[in-house]
């Protein structure tokens, strides 16, 4: 026999009055597995449909890079969380590129985003003679190998209308190519 845990909504049954699902909330109702004890509670969070939330927000940015290198984006993503009025939810960004990636990393001492580009230029170098995609140049396949190992998509939830960052995080785009180049992300807000 299979036991399923039960979120709730507002004290009430998914849908459909009270203990009774809909057919669209079924899917929220999990098995926990042969073997659960009955008689006890099952570890179940609460489910809180708001329909008052504000709808989700596209919003796009242009950043132009100097080169290779971190380059702090934490102001416009912010930026975009203020102007939105999301107060809880998720912001996700993500850069529309094969040769640049994105990354949380510590925004407080260089040095330390200095030693990450250092780390990838030793781990992936360019010229290396087993790469044949070269046709944008010597580092046309390591900018891709480098994206491919790093992120293009990262999710930070928001809190009070603000990024849910540590001290000292700050949101960079990471250029992996040696000449500068106009990079384009998309934030998708929601809550």
């Amino acid at each position: 026999m299979a036991v399923y845990a039960r979120s709730i909504v507002r004290g009430r049954g998914l849908g459909g009055g009270p203990g009774g699902a809909s057919r669209a909330a079924r899917h929220l109702l999990r098995p926990l597995g042969r073997g659960a004890d009955v008689g006890r509670p099952a570890s179940c969070s609460t489910l809180v449909f708001n329909p008052r939330r504000p709808k989700p927000v596209i919003a796009h940015f242009t950043c132009t890079t100097r080169g290779k290198g971190l380059h702090e984006v934490t102001d416009l993503v912010r930026g975009a969380v203020r102007d939105s009025g999301l107060r809880e939810g998720l912001c996700t960004v993500m850069i529309q590129h094969t040769s640049a990636s994105l990354t949380i990393q510590e925004n407080a001492d260089p040095s330390a985003r200095r030693d990450l580009e250092d780390w990838l230029e030793r781990h992936v170098p360019e010229g290396d003679p087993h790469f044949t995609h070269t046709a944008e140049g010597p580092d046309d396949m390591p900018s891709h190998i480098r994206a491919a190992l790093t992120a293009t998509t990262l999710s930070i939830p928001v809190e009070n209308g603000r990024l849910a960052l540590g001290t000292w995080q700050g949101i960079y785009l990471w250029e992996h190519r040696r000449r500068g180049s106009r990079r384009r992300c998309v934030l998708h807000l929601g809550a």
